[in-house]
């Protein structure tokens, strides 16, 4: 218990943040591990995060934000003066710039680019004209561009007089382009080392190689990277110049990103995060945002109950199986979104496959739906010993689970094929379809054989 009470690091930090001289609060960072030094600043507030980063190396700094959920890497950097916050935003990688100046407020990111270098305020300004979740969004402007007529010796000077430029570079490849800035070609750096100094990189390179453009869509540029083992592809603006590259580690983050964001819509957070750190009325307002939305849709299912009511009375027994029936269901319901979400997500269904997916999980929902059907029945009869009541509350999950699962199938892809968001809106659909159905399913089927029951 004593050393569970001990290890509080966010407390040292905290009490360090308060005081003038920021030398102790670099070394208290320095003994503690990456994942500590993440929880630690997540104890801590906004304030207090901006006096731990004013108290490091720019570099240091920066190597400290990109650990950071960008909620605290924001909030950390506004309560910076312009000019630290711009030697720290500087030592960044470029998107990782971008990322950053489009959670900062639209005052700090105007405050800190008048403090930053007109190249690297230029080009900020030029990556956050593109949407996060696009090509142009995801790219980095740090590459090795070379004209198309350059020797090999002229490019490998460039690259030796340059070195401390490239050397954090991810450099596997060199990109040709003309006068103009047009990509020409792709040219692996090993090419190049160990071509003749007096041969051109157009005569090296693999001329006209795939590419993005700045407004590919993330499910384009997934499905890119899973059809070519490419560590990098190039991106192209409307006028064919070279405007950056995305970096296959920065796909596998945006698919980890979109994965955990689509986890939390489909669990009613609004937005796709939250963080125990953000404000109390900002967490419970995009709770509330989907559970206030779910009480309407739950009266609305609710309501069918009514309608049946001598039903009911008649055979309260269909009171304990109504909840069986419509929980069931919206399980089953519940995988089968996963499933689609999943799929869009890593690109192997689109809007269009309704099809494809309605018969692939009806089948799966006509398997289940007997199985769960059958179970159930089976309880109903070993319970009231009615083989009529096990018929009607079987018969009536089996209908209601093969609904759910082809509706839970094909729900996401209809969402997103009018532009709503399947992760946030699926879950509420489904829920309130199989909940009514379900109701429905026991209740009219038992009116009809109300006599045997």
């Amino acid at each position: 218990m004593a050393e569970a009470e001990e290890w509080r690091p966010w407390e040292k930090l905290r009490e360090l943040a308060a005081q003038p001289d920021p030398k102790p609060i670099a070394d208290a960072l320095e003994q503690l591990s990456e994942a500590d030094q993440v929880i630690a600043l997540g104890r801590l507030t906004a304030e207090e995060r901006g006096a731990v980063l004013a108290a490091l190396e720019p570099a240091r700094a920066a190597e400290l934000l990109e650990t950071l959920p960008d909620v605290h890497a924001a909030e950390a950097v506004g309560e910076l003066a312009p000019e630290a916050a711009a030697e720290i935003i500087g030592e960044l990688w470029s998107d990782d710039r971008a990322d950053l100046f489009g959670q900062l407020e639209a005052d700090d990111v105007e405050a800190i680019l008048r403090e930053s270098p007109s190249a690297t305020a230029e080009e900020v300004r030029s990556l956050l004209q593109y949407p996060p979740e696009s090509a142009g969004g995801l790219m980095i402007t740090e590459y090795v561009a070379v004209h198309e007529d350059a020797s090999v010796a002229e490019v490998v000077a460039e690259l030796r007089q340059n070195v401390e430029r490239y050397a954090d570079y991810v450099a596997q490849y060199v990109y040709a382009v003309s006068a103009a800035g047009a990509l020409r070609g792709v040219l692996p750096l090993r090419e190049l080392l160990l071509a003749r100094s007096d041969r051109k990189v157009r005569e090296l390179m693999i001329p006209k190689p795939i590419s993005l453009p700045t407004s590919a869509t993330l499910d384009e540029v997934f499905e890119l990277f899973d059809r070519h083992a490419f560590l990098g592809i190039p991106v192209t603006g409307k006028d064919g110049r070279l405007a950056g590259i995305v970096l296959r580690e920065d796909v596998d983050d945006a698919r980890v990103d979109r994965a955990a964001s689509d986890q939390m819509k489909s669990l009613g957070i609004v937005g796709g995060e939250e963080l125990r750190s953000m404000p109390v009325w900002l967490r419970s307002s995009r709770r509330l945002s989907w559970l206030s939305v779910s009480i309407l849709l739950n009266v609305i299912s609710a309501s069918m109950v009514p309608l049946f009511q001598d039903t009911l009375v008649a055979a309260i027994a269909l009171a304990f199986f109504l909840p069986v029936v419509s929980g069931m269901s919206g399980n089953a319901g519940s995988q089968a979104i996963a499933v689609s979400l999943r799929e869009l997500s890593l690109g192997l269904v689109r809007p269009l496959d309704l099809s494809y997916v309605l018969a692939k999980e009806a089948s799966v929902g006509a398997l289940n739906g007997l199985i769960l059907g059958t179970l159930i029945g089976a309880v109903a009869l070993l319970w009231k010993g009615s083989a009529m009541l096990g018929l009607v509350v079987g018969g009536a999950l089996a209908l209601n689970t093969i609904l759910a699962v082809t509706l839970g199938g094909t729900i996401p892809l209809l969402l997103r094929r009018i532009g709503a968001d399947p992760a946030l809106a699926s879950g509420p659909i489904l829920t309130t379809v199989t909940d009514l159905c379900g109701f429905f399913f026991v209740l009219s089927f038992a009116s009809l054989v109300l006599a045997h029951l």
